[in-house]
């Protein structure tokens, strides 16, 4: 049988009100109660129903995580985040929706006004390129709706999670410098994206720093997606003289750019070193591993709701946190030939 609300109550002695509270998280219990109700509810395996939270408390207690729907839909980026959003809902008694925008239709606001009508959203976890999508975020706060946002461009007055990509990809340049290349290539992202501009500003970093000078014919222009990578990659290989290295914006791309080079006939590393970005599960799964910045998506997208939880629950305003990387350096990058 179903355990119910007042059987935690009549178990731990307290009345049914005080466990929908504990349920709630209102401030006004005493923590002794509280921790007494939230063991009873682990050991009785008590799953309180959505529906009957949602019609105590005004709240659906459900949140929604949008992406832009002209992006890839299959981005392991997005379905790390999904799952760290996932995680912190869980573990705050949220239910979770993923939900589709196509920024680029004309009744992308009217969705926008249908999610919030139908669905009684209490939050948001917005992702690039929405972050900074100004019609987006003005209709969330016309109808007060709080959201957390993942890598947005504007730092001041947001509540989210970031990294220093343009840092790490500086960094990430530098090494393939220090291997000795000076004919270093770089396939950028979707141009909407802030990321695409961090890491291309990155990549001119390192090479003004190194000494060497930025060459527009080795920039191409990609989508994040591995197809976008392969067609990158050919261009670069038309041009009368090869870079011996390509950093692609994200991890779909290089391998894009692995599979084009043995379309070529070029071995990855000897006669190309390629390395990405985010450090996706499908860095590992290549051959040889992909080195790359790994960027903590999963624990981005959990942090991020961690602190739209907090302005939810009451407890504060949130914060925008920044998380730091680390360059993953592997087989997929060496040393110029001698």
């Amino acid at each position: 049988m179903r355990v119910r609300l007042e059987d935690v109550a009549r178990a731990t002695g307290v009345s049914p009100k005080t466990v929908s509270r504990v349920l709630n998280e209102e401030p006004s219990v005493k923590e002794s109660t509280r921790q007494r109700v939230l063991a009873a509810m682990e050991q009785m395996n008590y799953r309180p129903s959505p529906a009957a939270r949602g019609l105590a408390g005004s709240r659906s207690f459900l949140v929604a995580m949008l992406y832009d729907n002209n992006d890839n839909p299959a981005s392991t980026y997005l379905a790390e985040i999904q799952d760290g959003v996932l995680e912190a809902c869980n573990a705050n008694r949220y239910s979770m929706m993923v939900c589709p925008l196509r920024t680029r239709v004309q009744d992308f606001i009217r969705r926008v006004d249908a999610l919030v009508a139908d669905h009684h959203i209490d939050g948001v976890i917005v992702t690039p390129p929405l972050t900074d999508n100004a019609a987006l975020l003005r209709r969330l706060k016309e109808h007060s709706v709080p959201h957390a946002s993942i890598s947005p461009l504007r730092r001041e007055h947001v509540i989210g999670v970031c990294m220093d990509e343009q840092q790490a990809a500086k960094a990430l340049v530098g090494e393939l410098v220090k291997l000795g290349h000076r004919r270093i290539a770089h396939i950028v992202g979707i141009a909407d994206h802030g990321a695409s501009r961090w890491r291309l500003n990155g990549y001119k970093d390192a090479l003004a720093e190194a000494g060497l000078p930025f060459d527009p014919q080795y920039v191409v222009q990609g989508q994040f997606t591995f197809g976008s990578g392969v067609l990158a990659a050919r261009e670069l290989f038309s041009r009368p003289t090869l870079p011996t290295a390509i950093f692609a914006a994200n991890d779909d791309m290089a391998a894009g750019v692995m599979w084009a080079a043995n379309e070529r006939g070029l071995k990855v590393p000897r006669d190309l070193s390629v390395c990405g970005f985010d450090d996706t599960p499908l860095a590992t799964q290549l051959w040889p591993p992909l080195t790359t910045v790994r960027q903590p998506s999963r624990e981005m997208g959990k942090l991020a709701t961690e602190q739209l939880m907090e302005v939810l629950r009451g407890r504060g305003n949130g914060l925008l946190l920044q998380v730091p990387y680390t360059l993953q350096m592997r087989e997929s990058t060496a040393a110029v030939p001698g």
